[in-house]
């Protein structure tokens, strides 16, 4: 994904915050392994280290990933792209669909609020009935 692919209307600005959710190609629920889901968790950190993006919260579902950061020294496509380009390495296959979806974070919007929808995902998904008994998730305000 380039630069030229955002979709309509949308830009990629450096210190702007992204939410944006990648799926694992044809849903497959890779990331039910623990193991698999913190190769993702440790490529967030990386990117984070890098200076491309600074993570304010993430979840890793089994079949996709939630990523609200604030975009550093690279543009959307470019850090998505690395992420999960890093991630697929690691794990010797392709694993990503195709794209993601992304939504930039306005101004008025409640950073914390967000973070908190978005951590809840296994809750909702019903993967467990305590956040705490899901280990693949964090968030700066925790």
């Amino acid at each position: 994904m380039t630069y030229n692919d955002l979709r309509t209307g949308r830009v990629s600005r450096q210190g702007g915050a992204y939410h944006v959710v990648a799926t694992t190609l044809d849903r497959i629920p890779v990331f039910s392994n623990l193991y698999a889901g913190r190769v993702v968790v440790e490529e967030l950190m990386r990117l984070q280290r890098e200076g491309v993006a600074e993570t304010l919260c993430y979840v890793v579902m089994p079949d996709h990933v939630h990523w609200l950061f604030v975009l550093g020294a690279s543009n959307l496509p470019a850090a998505v792209g690395r992420m999960k380009a890093r991630v697929s390495g690691r794990m010797g296959e392709s694993v990503w669909q195709t794209g993601f979806f992304d939504r930039a974070v306005r101004r008025d919007d409640d950073l914390r609020a967000m973070a908190r929808y978005i951590v809840a995902n296994p809750l909702r998904a019903r993967l467990v009935k305590r956040l705490g008994d899901y280990s693949l998730w964090d968030a700066i305000w925790v």
